[in-house]
């Protein structure tokens, strides 16, 4: 067993941990049975989507669907690495805004890394941009982000309402992000290539989904890369089956009122039933993400048992109620500070509940700080943790020191400048 153990990523160890210690919590009492239940009773959703959307992005990408598309991303860059940067983030950006978080995690970041291997350059600059701007890109709309759902709810602000009240806030994290991306990984000398990177900590995917074929790649060491070729999919059959099924996704997310699980297990089926009859060899237990789907539940049920101990409290006292300039920024930033000790959705949870009812840019301070702020540990947010399951997938390796330090950069910057135009637009 202990062999078996140092075998695991240290992840698995983690989301292992983390399932064993809140079982443990609800066997012994530490946690009552009607809170464990209520907890599994509010994820239950949350898992199914992740289990399938998960299955729907891995079937994809072997149909070379992100392939195409980061095919025309490339070329529509022109060569231009500037260009090639503000096509990256506003793909990230609406991707993020106008669906959520997760999709943006999940189908975006295998969309990013297909695109490194096509212009020439590392996968972590692209891999960056997509998680930091599918955190630091969820403050505008109650789609957004689930935590923008409860607080819509809580402050009883519609969709307009919302952005509204968030625009400035949004601008603000988005011009951060933007300059954090551009100054540690976009920057010539920074972004690197596939050939420099070689030795390095980072890894270039050359085979399985997302590698670049032969006559795909066209690096060039200069200012300017050549655009690639036009991806042709090895099954056209298979290509387009998925590509109708994530858009069958995405318009069911947009359009209808579609629970995001019943959305993401529909097309994950079409993509299945498609693979069952052109590549069966293809369909593997291993696309399951096992360490997400016992990670999550761990994860909960501890929070939930530090809360039914005092956590409440504890977020009362530290969150204040002060409902001036420094009460906001007091919110925010115990929300972020937290968000990634723990994550940021049960620390959502349970920080509203320590906000006076009556303070509403208080809570959106905290909204803030829960949703700009996750961006240092890889936990921090499940945005997060479904880019880091997508990186891990690929065989792109992002140095957690590098993450870590960067991201602390980015969510001190980017809470404070929202926080900032949130005060300063509140009258």
């Amino acid at each position: 067993m202990r062999a078996l153990l140092l075998r695991l990523h240290v992840l698995d160890r983690v989301a292992i941990g983390l399932l064993v210690t809140g079982l443990l919590c609800v066997a012994t009492g530490l946690l009552p049975t009607d809170s464990a239940s209520d907890a599994m009773q509010r994820i239950a959703p949350l898992l199914a989507f992740l289990g399938t959307v998960i299955v729907l992005a891995e079937l994809t990408s072997r149909a070379e669907v992100f392939d195409v598309v980061a095919a025309r991303v490339a070329r529509a860059g022109r060569g231009s690495y500037a260009l090639l940067f503000l096509l990256c983030v506003l793909f990230a950006s609406v991707t993020t805004i106008a669906l959520n978080l997760d999709t943006t995690a999940v189908l975006l970041t295998p969309v990013m890394l297909a695109l490194a291997s096509r212009v020439g350059i590392a996968p972590v600059p692209l891999a960056m941009t997509t998680v930091w701007l599918a955190n630091t890109a969820s403050l505008l709309l109650p789609v957004s982000n689930l935590t923008n759902l409860l607080a819509a709810n809580r402050v009883a602000l519609s969709p307009l309402g919302l952005a509204g009240r968030m625009w400035a806030p949004q601008l603000a994290a988005l011009a951060v992000t933007m300059a954090c991306l551009w100054l540690f990984f976009w920057r010539r000398g920074r972004r690197g290539g596939p050939v420099a990177e070689e030795s390095g900590p980072v890894a270039v995917p050359v085979s399985g989904p997302g590698a670049a074929r032969a006559d795909d790649v066209r690096v060039d060491a200069a200012d300017r890369y050549v655009p690639p070729a036009v991806h042709r999919p090895a099954d056209p059959v298979l290509f387009r089956a998925c590509a109708l099924a994530c858009a069958g996704f995405l318009l069911a997310i947009l359009v209808a009122d579609v629970p995001l699980w019943t959305a993401s297990a529909t097309a994950a089926l079409v993509a299945v039933a498609a693979f069952g009859v052109r590549q069966r060899s293809a369909l593997r237990l291993s696309l399951i993400p096992w360490r997400l789907l016992v990670m999550v539940p761990g994860m909960f049920l501890v929070v939930e048992t530090f809360d039914a101990h005092g956590l409440h409290h504890l977020l009362a006292s530290a969150v204040g109620t002060d409902g001036g300039a420094l009460g906001l920024f007091r919110a925010a930033a115990v929300g972020g500070g937290l968000s990634n000790a723990l994550n940021n959705l049960p620390v959502y949870l349970a920080g509203e509940a320590a906000v006076p009812p009556g303070n509403h840019d208080q809570l959106l301070a905290l909204l803030i700080g829960t949703n700009a702020g996750p961006v240092v540990t890889p936990w921090a947010s499940l945005a997060t943790l479904l880019w880091y399951e997508r990186c891990v997938s690929y065989g792109v390796r992002v140095p957690l020191a590098r993450l870590m330090g960067t991201g602390a950069v980015l969510a001190a910057s980017a809470v404070v400048a929202s926080v900032s135009a949130l005060a300063l637009t509140r009258w």
